[in-house]
């Protein structure tokens, strides 16, 4: 004897599937951008991090070098690779104006957030700062 169970009708799987997806999709829209805004601010922080540096390794060749902040400031806006260049904030400071030891890069860039997540900003300052040792000046000897 066969005994068979009565299935339901194959549109109503399909129905439960659509209403199933429509379900998802505004949390799988959300996780996509929230990802997407994810990878920007780490890219972005990346670049900041790489001007600073680079700003530093130019200031740190010699003491000239340290003193020259629009030299410092060209340095490190080279490495602004997608980032807009109006908005890189680049400061430099010495601890000696005659004969410095170190020299300081801070390199600040807005970062703006493709949308707007309720209860958290959507425009956040990435800040890095970068300190070298500058090479000592070599004695000459007569």
């Amino acid at each position: 004897m066969h005994h068979s169970s009565p299935s339901p009708p194959r549109r109503a799987h399909r129905g439960a599937a659509a209403v199933e997806f429509a379900l998802i999709l505004p949390f799988l829209c959300f996780a996509f951008v929230a990802a997407v805004d994810f990878a920007r601010v780490f890219y972005y922080s990346i670049a900041v991090n790489n001007c600073a540096r680079n700003g530093a390794l130019y200031g740190s060749k010699d003491q000239a070098h340290a003193l020259d902040t629009a030299g410092i400031q060209t340095a490190a806006q080279l490495d602004t690779v997608n980032l807009d260049v109006t908005k890189v904030g680049v400061t430099s400071s010495t601890d000696s104006s005659t004969s410095p030891n170190y020299v300081t890069v801070t390199v600040t860039y807005p970062f703006t957030t493709i949308t707007q997540y309720p209860g958290i900003t959507s425009q956040i300052t990435l800040s890095r700062t970068v300190q070298m040792s500058v090479v000592p000046a070599t004695p000459t000897f007569p």
